[in-house]
């Protein structure tokens, strides 16, 4: 892709999280290119191609399953002197390993500009910021020499060029990725103020990578966070996503409590939190979210619906509290707080209807997966939330939250055949004891109308 890009005359890059994690030595999951080639020509060379964005314009190239994301290089000007991020390439001590030559300049003289001509564009009508500072619009583009500035963190501020096999670092970049350390280029109030997401993007990097946040970087952050409510909440959605379901979901939880950055994109989960610290929901979310980043490790599927049934739990729990003793097993209570709980996350972040009735469904399915019902039970089995529900259940009885018996006999029930199985919900009797003031006796038939000649 990017020697086709070259042969259609312009200049193209690796660039961003790809080339630090190589360079750190890790399988990058996915891998951006930034051209000077403008989208439109980008779907020219490339039959595959999509155009997406609205805040800037980019270029998808779908090979199979992957995507591939091609950004034109954007304008904006170099941090003057005082402005400049100050950048230590002392603070790291090594090389890192089997990296590629590393160019403190451009190595390819005549690419700066050469193109910039040909954007007959106006900032005035293709940027615009709301009165936060937030960025709404930002279709200027520029060159190379200008896009480095509008990255956001020096450590994804890195261009791999294939010309030569040389790495264009501008901002000590390889330098802040040997010591591990997360800095923001520019201001760092100003560039979250201009796309407050960037600060969930330093809490991702800090517990995926384990680096540590330039002073300069995280001061801001306890400030600003209240500016993630302006984001759209399908944006939260898919950054959610990537905290807590890319195999470091444990690590994000501590750093977005510790961050301030929970109670902006949760509130009712953070407050629980802050309310009941150490308790054992969440225990269970903390549990629940180590499960799901091994099973990330070991390439097993995961999916949103546990994951919000997890984060929600101590706030469902909280409203079934509030209700009589009498009512909290009783389904259309347990129903009526997962509607209110997700009703209060959805004013941040869009969980979509499929994901939302998946919750609802899981936390339905506990009081049957705990009081199983003799041959009835083995219907529960084809339930399509059945799996999802049942690890839920484990995980409760992990933590003594549910009877530890139900989840063995749940666990056996799925290795047994079919005639083991009728014999094991046979050994639970026909029914559970009738609740008082419960209907008894016969029911008596309704009798149907009679149809009219």
């Amino acid at each position: 892709m990017l020697y086709r890009l070259r042969e259609g005359g312009f200049q193209a890059f690796l660039v961003g999280g790809c080339v630090r994690d190589l360079l750190l030595g890790l399988e990058p999951k996915d891998f951006d290119v930034s051209t000077d080639a403008l989208p439109e020509e980008v779907r020219k060379l490339f039959r595959n191609c999509r155009l997406v964005g609205r805040r800037f314009r980019l270029a998808h190239v779908f090979f199979g399953r992957e995507t591939i994301e091609v950004a034109t290089f954007r304008a904006s000007s170099a941090p003057s002197q005082a402005e400049e991020p100050v950048l230590d390439a002392d603070t790291g001590e090594g090389e890192p390993g089997e990296a590629p030559e590393i160019a403190e300049e451009p190595a390819e003289p005549g690419y700066a500009g050469r193109r910039r001509d040909s954007f007959d564009q106006s900032a005035d009508t293709h940027r615009a910021f709301d009165e936060s500072g937030r960025i709404l619009r930002d279709n200027v583009y520029g060159n190379i020499d200008e896009d480095v500035w509008r990255r956001d963190f020096t450590a994804n501020s890195l261009y791999y060029n294939i010309a030569d096999f040389s790495i264009w670092d501008y901002v000590n970049g390889a330098a802040d990725i040997a010591a591990r350390t997360l800095r923001m280029i520019g201001d760092p109030e100003t560039r979250y103020r201009e796309d407050p997401v960037r600060m969930l993007r330093a809490a991702r990097f800090e517990a995926k990578l384990g680096f540590t946040l330039d002073s300069a970087t995280a001061a801001p952050i306890a400030q600003l966070a209240g500016l993630l409510g302006a984001v759209p909440p399908a944006r939260l959605f898919d950054e959610t996503l990537k905290l807590f379901l890319t195999g470091h979901g444990a690590r994000s939880y501590e750093v977005l409590r510790r961050r301030g950055l929970l109670a902006a994109i949760l509130p009712t989960v953070d407050s629980y939190a802050a309310a009941y610290p150490g308790n054992l929901v969440e225990q269970l979310l903390l549990q629940g979210l180590r499960n799901t980043d091994e099973r990330v490790a070991a390439d097993k599927p995961v999916a949103p619906t546990f994951l919000f049934a997890l984060l929600l739990y101590g706030p469902i729990a909280r409203i079934i509290e509030a209700m009589p003793p009498q009512q909290w097993h009783e389904t259309g209570a347990i129903l009526d707080a997962c509607d209110q709980a997700l009703r209060e996350a959805q004013s941040r972040i869009a969980i979509p209807r499929r994901f939302a009735l998946g919750v609802r469904e899981m936390f339905a399915l506990q009081p049957r997966l705990e009081h199983p019902r003799g041959r009835r039970a083995l219907r529960v089995l084809e339930h399509p939330r059945f799996r999802a529900s049942y690890d839920l259940l484990l995980l409760r009885a992990q933590l003594g939250m549910a009877p530890q018996d139900m989840a063995d006999w749940w666990t056996r029930l799925q290795e047994a055949s079919d005639p083991e199985r009728e014999e094991l919900a046979d050994e639970l009797g026909g029914s559970t004891p009738r609740r008082e003031g419960a209907r008894r006796g016969p029911r008596r038939r309704r009798r149907r109308p009679a149809s009219s000649a």
